[in-house]
């Protein structure tokens, strides 16, 4: 199922529908402020393991991020942070970024792992967000790759999408949310002695 979400006039209706598909242990494909993404409830030990399955590993072999809808959402995923890393946070979120952040002791129990780390987003786009604060919690995800183009890495076009996915099985729906970008989320890892950009994606951020 494709639907049309536009961030500037969001129909709470489909925000909903994808809200239930989510809560139900469902699959969707959305847009971010980067590249289209598959995520599912973070909540939901069926639908993670599925998502796992569809990259072709094992829960506890795959590192997904986590879509958060703000600060305040994340601190209930990892431990205190301090100050700078704070400030880090406050001054590039939202935005096209992946910060790697000591997890807390109830994220491995999620992923079946001993994993002490977490990457975790706020992008910057109002249908994601609005979609994590009507669920509640947050979205684990992963990009979107278009396995089967020979130029592109991932999928820019949602009925290019749609194509790829529309007799799929595990995906119950796919937010058309306008075109998504070539490059993916810059990752800055915030869990050493100093920040260290450890992908250089669409987001430019001085540490």
């Amino acid at each position: 199922m494709l639907v049309e979400i536009n961030e500037n006039n969001i129909d709470k209706r489909l925000i909903k529908q994808a809200v239930d598909i989510l809560k139900s242990g469902g699959i969707l494909i959305l847009p971010t402020d980067t590249v289209y993404a598959m995520g599912c409830d973070l909540h939901n030990k069926k639908a993670l393991n599925q998502l796992a399955a569809m990259k072709g590993t094992r829960l506890n072999k795959v590192n997904f991020s986590i879509l958060c809808h703000d600060l305040s959402h994340v601190s209930d995923y990892v431990k205190p942070i301090d100050r700078s890393t704070f400030k880090l946070l406050k001054q590039n979120t939202p935005g096209p970024f992946t910060f790697i952040l000591q997890a807390n002791n109830d994220v491995p129990k999620l992923f079946d792992t001993k994993k002490k780390e977490i990457g975790v987003r706020i992008p910057n786009n109002k249908t994601v967000l609005t979609i994590i604060e009507e669920l509640g919690h947050p979205i684990a995800t992963t990009s979107l790759h278009d396995t089967e183009d020979t130029l592109l890495d991932y999928f820019t076009d949602p009925y290019a999408i749609y194509e790829r996915f529309m007799d799929s099985n595990d995906i119950e729906m796919i937010i058309d949310g306008g075109n998504g970008r070539l490059e993916t989320s810059t990752i800055v890892d915030c869990t050493g002695a100093e920040f260290e950009i450890i992908r250089q994606g669409a987001g430019q951020i001085d540490i």
